[in-house]
């Protein structure tokens, strides 16, 4: 027997995504947001209101990077979540963490977040479905420790999920199954 439950945002695991850009002064604003997909190959969308702090940055710089928070830096993912970048002048600092410059755009690497996409700002949508920003993937980086053999390995990024129905974050990091492969077994 099924039961209902409270409409949320409802999809199981939604990502969680540390969003990073420059402030006016250099410094590093961060933000947790889990509302963010690819859009297609190449492409982001990260649904954000114009009052995020972070926003106002892309659109001045014209870029930004994506990171996946992993299990290591859960409360520090948690935390560019809940203080906002218009209220704390320096969330990395306080955070406790380091940023690099990315090579291809201008936004900052957060360094202690193993996997990274830099990407340059597209366009900012705002209609009655949603908001949110829409960038183009230049490039995708992967510190060395989740790449033995020279492969990404995504179970040592130990990636975290956010839980919409009870607000809790879990680790994303067995694989269970080979993608367009498994299925073939049932077309025959």
């Amino acid at each position: 027997m099924r039961k209902k439950l409270n409409i949320t945002e409802g999809i199981f695991p939604m990502p969680v995504l540390m969003v990073a850009t420059y402030n006016d002064d250099g410094s590093v604003n961060v933000m947790n947001a889990a509302w963010g997909t690819m859009q297609e190959r190449g492409v982001v969308a990260l649904n954000l209101t114009e009052t995020h702090k972070t926003v106002q940055n892309i659109k001045k710089r014209g870029a930004f990077t994506v990171s996946i928070a992993d299990a290591a830096h859960v409360t520090e993912a948690d935390y560019f979540g809940v203080e906002s970048g218009n209220k704390e002048a320096d969330k990395l600092a306080r955070a406790g963490l380091t940023a690099s410059k990315a090579e291809t755009v201008d936004a900052p690497v957060i360094n202690e977040f193993p996997l990274c996409l830099e990407c340059e700002f597209i366009e900012y949508q705002n209609n009655k479905y949603g908001c949110g920003v829409i960038g183009r993937v230049v490039a995708a980086t992967a510190d060395e420790s989740v790449m033995p053999d020279g492969a990404l390995d995504m179970s040592l990024v130990n990636a975290i999920a956010f839980d919409p129905y009870t607000h809790g974050y879990y680790k994303v990091t067995e694989r269970v199954g080979e993608a367009f492969k498994d299925g073939l077994r049932l077309k025959k």
